[in-house]
């Protein structure tokens, strides 16, 4: 439970990631786009952190599964 808590809680206190691909940066930097800059970073994190949160979900279920 102390795991599940510690993890939940670097999500949430992560204030600002740049997460960008050299494209995407190179873009942006270009103009006054601070609004889509942020925009595209949280999307970035937003899909890089489902996979992991799924994976997460099924070793979850299988441990139980196998525990029982």
């Amino acid at each position: 439970m102390r795991i599940w808590m510690s993890v939940l809680m670097i999500f949430l206190m992560v204030a600002e990631t740049t997460a960008q691909c050299s494209m995407c940066r190179a873009v942006l930097e270009s103009g006054d786009a601070q609004e889509t800059a942020k925009g595209i970073n949280n999307g970035i994190i937003y899909l890089m952190a489902i996979p992991y949160l799924l994976v997460a979900f099924v070793g979850y279920q299988i441990f139980n599964l196998l525990k029982k």
